[in-house]
C-alpha cells in the first residue's frame, strides 16, 4: 500500500482499510464454504421435498472454461468471472435458483511442452496450476458451487468424454429423418436389404473389413486419410489455428507441410443446415452469429460432371453454372485423389511448353508441383498473388455443354477444403482464373455480356468481368440456348438441362469441413478404440471406461528434419508397447483377442464440448447426466426453444471453433435421446478485454511497466526514454498486474468494483492502477456511513427517512436493479455512488431501513463488505439469499420536471411542472407565463404544439 494510503488508513482504529478488508474477506469466504452458501439444489431429491424452492425460476450461469496457466491470473482474466458472479448474486436475490460454478480445461499443449522441457509429468504441473488458480479465484469472493467443480483431466470426467465419443462413433446421420440414429439401425437396414450396399452385394457376402469400410462412410466419427498440417520439426500434426500465415508452426517457427495421414474425424458437416438454421433461435451477438454463418458457408449451386477418358468424371461444385459454356480448362487441388488416375505416361502431342513446367513427363511435373504446394499454408495458397502457378496433368476433360476437350491442371489456389477440390475455370468472369489463363496462354471466352464498352472479344480484355446482373451470350448448343437470359433464369435452365442428361444437378455446398479430431500428443484423452489384426476399429465397451493414459518416459513426439515432408509422426503413446498391444475380450462374442490401441489422443477441444452437462450432475458415475436434472437446468422452455445455458460469458475469440464444436456434440446427444437440449448455450455474452500500456525501449523490447516513470508527458525506464502503446496485458509484455497485488493493497471488493466500473462490460478498456483508489474510497465512505470509525459501533437509527432521502433511495433501487439485470454494472456502480454521496452529504446517522437497503444494493458487487455490514446490522442469515430491494414507484417519479417553452423555435421559458400534467393544463400554464406573454407581444397564436411534460412550442400567427 502507498505511504499516503497507509497513513490515512491508520488514523482511526475501525476505519475500513486493506488490512480490515483482508480480514473480512477471509472470514466470510470461510463462512460461505462451511455453510455451502452457493450450493444450488438439483430437482431430484433437493427440490422434491421443498415446494417453495421448487417454485423458484432457475438460472444456469456459466463462464467459458479457463485453462490453468502456470503464469497464474493477471487482472484481465477475472473480468468475466466477476461479471457473472455479480449477475448470479443479483439473480439469487431476485428469487432464482442459481447454478454458478467453474471447472478447469486442463488437457492441452502448454503442460505437455513443460513436461518435454523438464520431465515433470503434465498432471503434476497442471494440478499445481489449478491449485494456484483456485486460490486466486477464491480470494475474489466468487460465489461458485464448489461441489460441482472438476478438471477435464480427472478420469471420472474423461470417462464420459470417451463415452460421448463412442456414442458419436456408433451413430450415423439419417438425412431422411434429419437426425442421428444408432449405427445398429443402419446395419439392420443393410441386413434386411432395405438399404443396398455400395456395390449391390448382400451384406452377408461382405467381409468384416468391407463392412467396416461401408459403415465408416456413414459413422459420425470415422477414420480417414485426411490432409493435415504436418510439422516434422515438432513431430506432430497441427490445427489450422496453430499455423502462421506464412506456413510455419506458431510454436518453434518450423515449416509446415500438407500431408495425408490416417486421422479421426467428426462428421460435423452432416449438421451444417441445422447448425445454421438454429442460430436464429439463440440470443447471441449478431457478430458471432455472422462468423458462424460465414464459417459454415452455405451456398446454392450445381454439381457438374466433366468426363475424363479412362478415369470416370471430375465433379465440380459451382455457384455460376450459367457460365458453363465459358469453361475453357479445369483445375484440381494438388491433393485431389483423381490426379494419379488421370495423368498419362507422356505429354500429349502438341502440349504447350509453358504447361509442363519444364518437366519430362506429367508424373514428374505433378510430383514436383505437389511438393512445392505442400510447403505452403492454405492462407498463402489463397492469397491474391500476382503470379499464378500450376502444371498440366496431361489429361483432358469434356465440357458437358460444349463437348470441347479442355485441359486439366493442378494449381495451389484450389483447395481440397472447399467444394470438391476441383473447379471449372471460366477465366473471362473470374479474376483468379483470368490471371491463370493469361499466365498459361489459355483461351478466355466471354459468356456474360459486359456492361462497359470492352466488347465480347475476351482475348482483348485486361481483366475479368464479373456480374450477376447481365445477359448471357455465346452460350448455346444444339439442345439448349442461354443467350439473352439473365443470370438467375440461366442458372435455373442449365441446372434442369444437366439433371435431365445425368451430368449434374442443383445442390447445396458448405464451406464447413469435417472436424479433424486426432492429435499426435500425450496429454489428451485416449481414444476408446482398438484395432484387430485386420486393422478394423472396435469400440471399447462402457465397462472398460475410462481408458486412462499410461505412464511414459518421454513426453515428446519424435521430431525429424524440419524440411523433410516425407516423414510420419511417432506419438509418445506408440512407444509404450505394453499399453499399445493388448489382449481383450470386448464382449462381442469373439472371446479374448489381440488388439492394438489407438495411439493418437483427442484434441483439447474434446473436454470443453460438453462440460456444461457435467456441472449439472458432477458425481454421477452411472449416467452422463440424470435426465430430470438436465431437463430442469437446460431443457427447452418458453423463449428458449432449443434449451441451453441461460447465460454464457466469454471472449469473442471462441466464436467459431469451441462454440461450433459444442453445438455439434449437443445436437448428436439430443438426437440419440441422451439430453433434452439441442443447443448448449442459449444466451451468449462476449466481455471486452482489459488492456494495459506496453513500454518498449529503443530496441523494441518490452520493459517492466511498473518501473517506468512519466516526466513532462514522456516515459522513461532507468533514464532511457521509452515508447508507450496500448495493448494486451501479459507476462511476456511485462505489463501484467496480478489480482493478488490489488487485493493486498485495497481488498478484493475494491478490485471487483473497479473492474465492473471501468466501462461497459462488452467494451475493451485500459487498466490504470492509480484509478483503483476511487472505488476503495467509495467502500470507505459506505463503511463510514454505517460504522463509527472510532468505536466500531453501528450508527444507524430506527427513524423514518425524509422525503428527499426516500426519493434518492428508491431511484437508486430502481436504476441499480435494472442495470444489474441488463449487466450494465458500471452504471449500477455510478448509481450506488450517487446514493452513498447523497447520504454522506445529508449528514447524521442513517435510518436503519436506508442502511439495510444500501447494503443489499451493494451485495452483488462487493459481497464481503456487504456480508460484514449485514451481520453488524443485526442479521444472522447471509446477505447472499436476501431479497433485492424493490423500488416504490411513488418515489421513483420526479416530483416535478422541467418543461421547455419555445416561441418561434427559441426558448423563452422553463416551467417546473408535475410529470403527470395533461396537455391542456400544460398549454394553459405555458401561455400564461409572463416571459411567454412578453415574447408574443400581443400577436395571435396560429398553433401550439404540446409534448407533455417536456415541451411546448408556440407558433405565432
Amino acid at each position: 500500500m502507498s505511504e499516503t494510503n497507509s497513513a490515512a488508513d491508520s488514523a482511526a482504529p475501525h476505519r475500513y482499510t486493506a488490512a480490515m478488508a483482508a480480514d473480512i474477506e477471509a472470514r466470510w469466504q470461510d463462512f460461505w464454504d462451511a455453510e455451502g452458501t452457493y450450493e444450488a439444489p438439483n430437482p431430484t431429491g433437493d427440490l422434491a421435498g421443498d415446494p417453495e424452492l421448487a417454485a423458484k425460476p432457475k438460472r444456469f450461469i456459466m463462464d467459458m472454461f479457463p485453462y490453468p496457466s502456470g503464469a497464474g491470473l493477471h487482472v484481465g482474466h477475472p473480468l468475466g468471472y466477476i461479471a457473472t458472479d455479480v449477475f448470479a448474486r443479483h439473480q439469487r436475490m431476485t428469487g432464482h435458483n442459481v447454478l454458478h460454478t467453474l471447472g478447469f480445461d486442463a488437457f492441452g499443449l502448454p503442460a505437455e511442452q513443460y513436461a518435454v522441457q523438464t520431465g515433470t509429468h503434465p498432471r503434476i504441473s497442471t494440478e499445481a496450476n489449478i491449485g494456484n488458480m483456485k486460490a486466486q479465484l477464491r480470494r475474489l469472493g466468487l460465489g461458485h458451487d464448489k461441489r460441482r467443480s472438476f478438471a477435464t483431466i480427472e478420469s471420472e470426467y474423461y470417462k464420459w468424454t470417451q463415452w460421448i465419443f463412442l456414442q458419436i462413433f456408433n451413430a450415423w446421420y439419417d438425412t431422411e429423418a434429419d437426425r442421428a440414429r444408432p449405427i445398429a439401425e443402419l446395419v439392420a437396414q443393410f441386413e434386411s436389404g432395405e438399404r443396398a450396399t455400395p456395390d449391390g452385394r448382400d451384406w452377408s457376402a461382405l467381409s468384416a473389413a468391407e463392412r467396416a469400410d461401408v459403415l465408416g462412410g456413414y459413422r459420425l466419427a470415422y477414420a480417414s486419410d485426411a490432409p493435415v498440417n504436418w510439422s516434422p520439426g515438432l513431430g506432430t500434426v497441427l490445427a489450422n489455428e496453430e499455423v502462421t500465415a506464412d506456413g510455419r508452426s506458431e510454436r518453434g517457427n518450423f515449416p509446415v507441410f500438407k500431408a495425408k495421414l490416417r486421422q479421426w474425424n467428426m462428421r460435423i458437416t452432416a449438421y451444417a443446415d441445422r447448425l445454421l438454421n438454429d442460430l436464429d433461435g439463440l440470443d447471441w451477438p449478431e457478430a458471432i452469429k455472422l462468423q458462424q454463418r460465414n464459417w459454415i458457408g452455405r451456398s446454392e449451386g450445381a454439381r457438374v460432371d466433366f468426363p475424363v477418358d479412362g478415369a470416370g468424371s471430375v465433379t465440380v461444385f459451382t455457384t455460376r453454372q450459367d457460365t458453363l459454356f465459358g469453361a475453357t480448362y479445369m483445375v484440381l487441388a494438388p491433393e485431389h485423389e483423381l490426379v494419379e488416375r488421370i495423368i498419362p505416361a507422356a505429354w500429349p502431342e502438341g502440349t504447350h511448353p509453358v504447361w509442363t513446367g519444364g518437366h519430362a513427363s506429367p508424373a514428374e511435373a505433378v510430383t514436383a508441383y505437389r511438393k512445392q504446394a505442400a510447403a505452403k499454408s492454405d492462407v498463402e495458397r489463397q492469397a491474391e498473388a500476382k503470379d499464378k502457378t500450376g502444371v498440366f496433368t496431361g489429361a483432358y476433360a469434356t465440357n458437358p455443354v460444349s463437348g470441347e476437350q479442355i485441359p486439366v491442371f493442378i494449381a495451389d489456389y484450389v483447395l481440397m477444403g472447399y467444394g470438391t477440390g476441383a473447379i471449372m475455370a471460366v477465366p473471362a468472369h473470374d479474376a483468379r482464373d483470368f490471371a491463370f489463363a493469361r499466365a498459361f496462354e489459355l483461351p478466355v471466352r466471354c459468356v456474360v455480356e459486359p456492361s462497359d464498352d470492352r466488347g465480347t472479344d475476351a482475348s482483348t480484355w485486361e481483366d475479368a468481368f464479373a456480374s450477376y446482373d447481365a445477359k448471357l451470350v455465346n452460350s448455346a448448343n444444339d439442345e439448349i440456348s442461354l443467350n439473352g437470359l439473365g443470370v438467375t433464369d440461366a442458372k435455373a435452365r442449365i441446372t434442369e438441362w444437366l439433371k435431365e442428361r445425368g451430368v449434374g444437378e442443383g445442390t447445396v455446398n458448405f464451406r464447413l469441413r469435417d472436424w479433424l479430431f486426432s492429435r499426435q500428443r500425450y496429454w489428451g484423452e485416449p481414444f476408446p478404440i482398438v484395432y484387430d489384426e485386420e486393422g478394423i476399429a472396435h469400440p471399447l465397451p462402457e465397462s472398460m471406461l475410462p481408458l486412462e493414459l499410461p505412464e511414459v518416459d518421454d513426453y515428446s513426439p519424435r521430431t525429424f528434419d524440419p524440411d523433410d515432408a516425407d516423414t510420419q509422426p511417432e506419438t509418445p503413446l506408440s512407444r509404450n508397447e505394453d499399453w499399445v498391444h493388448v489382449t481383450l475380450d470386448l464382449g462381442d462374442g469373439s472371446g479374448p483377442r489381440k488388439y492394438r490401441r489407438e495411439t493418437n489422443t483427442m484434441p483439447n477441444w474434446a473436454g470443453s464440448c460438453w462440460y456444461e452437462l457435467r456441472y449439472l450432475d458432477p458425481n454421477n458415475s452411472e449416467k452422463l447426466v440424470d435426465p430430470a436434472i438436465e431437463e430442469y437446468w437446460m431443457g427447452p422452455r418458453e423463449g428458449q426453444p432449443t434449451g441451453g445455458v441461460d447465460l454464457y460469458v466469454g471472449g469473442a475469440e471462441h466464436a467459431v471453433l469451441h462454440l461450433l464444436y459444442a453445438r455439434f456434440w449437443s445436437k448428436v446427444l439430443h438426437d440419440l435421446g441422451h439430453i433434452s437440449s439441442a443447443e448448449p448455450f442459449h444466451k451468449l455474452f462476449n466481455q471486452g478485454m482489459i488492456q494495459a500500456f506496453v513500454y518498449r525501449d529503443s530496441r523494441g523490447i518490452a520493459v517492466p511497466a511498473a518501473e517506468v516513470e512519466e516526466r513532462d508527458g514522456a516515459y522513461y525506464h532507468q533514464g532511457e526514454k521509452v515508447s508507450r502503446v496500448l495493448g494486451k496485458m501479459g507476462k511476456s509484455l511485462k505489463n501484467a498486474v496480478t489480482p493478488d497485488e490489488i487485493c493486498a493493497e485495497f481488498g478484493a471488493d475494491t478490485l471487483r468494483l473497479y473492474e465492473m466500473a471501468m466501462g461497459p462490460l462488452d467494451v475493451s478498456r485500459p487498466w490504470d492502477t492509480r484509478a483503483v483508489v476511487g472505488q476503495y474510497r467509495l467502500l470507505q465512505r459506505l463503511w463510514r456511513n454505517i460504522v463509527d470509525e472510532e468505536t466500531g459501533q453501528v450508527t444507524v437509527v430506527d427513524t423514518e427517512p425524509g422525503e428527499e432521502t426516500l426519493r434518492a433511495l428508491h431511484k437508486a433501487i430502481d436504476g441499480v436493479g435494472g442495470d444489474m439485470a441488463g449487466m450494465r454494472f458500471n452504471t449500477a456502480i455510478a448509481k450506488v455512488t450517487e446514493l452513498n454521496n447523497h447520504l454522506t452529504k445529508a449528514g447524521g446517522p442513517l435510518p436503519r431501513s436506508v442502511a439495510e437497503a444500501l447494503v443489499l444494493l451493494v451485495a452483488p458487487l462487493a459481497p464481503h463488505i456487504a456480508e460484514e455490514l449485514w451481520h453488524r446490522l443485526g442479521h444472522t442469515e447471509s446477505v447472499v439469499h436476501q431479497d433485492f430491494p424493490v423500488a416504490d414507484p411513488a418515489y421513483v417519479v420526479d416530483e416535478t420536471v422541467t418543461c421547455v417553452v419555445q416561441v418561434k423555435g427559441k426558448v423563452k421559458a422553463r416551467l417546473e411542472i408535475s410529470p403527470s400534467i395533461t396537455d391542456a393544463d400544460l398549454e394553459a400554464q405555458a401561455l400564461a407565463d409572463p416571459a411567454v406573454v412578453a415574447a408574443l407581444g400581443g400577436a395571435g397564436i396560429r398553433k401550439v404544439i404540446v409534448r407533455a411534460p417536456k415541451l411546448v412550442n408556440i407558433v405565432p400567427a
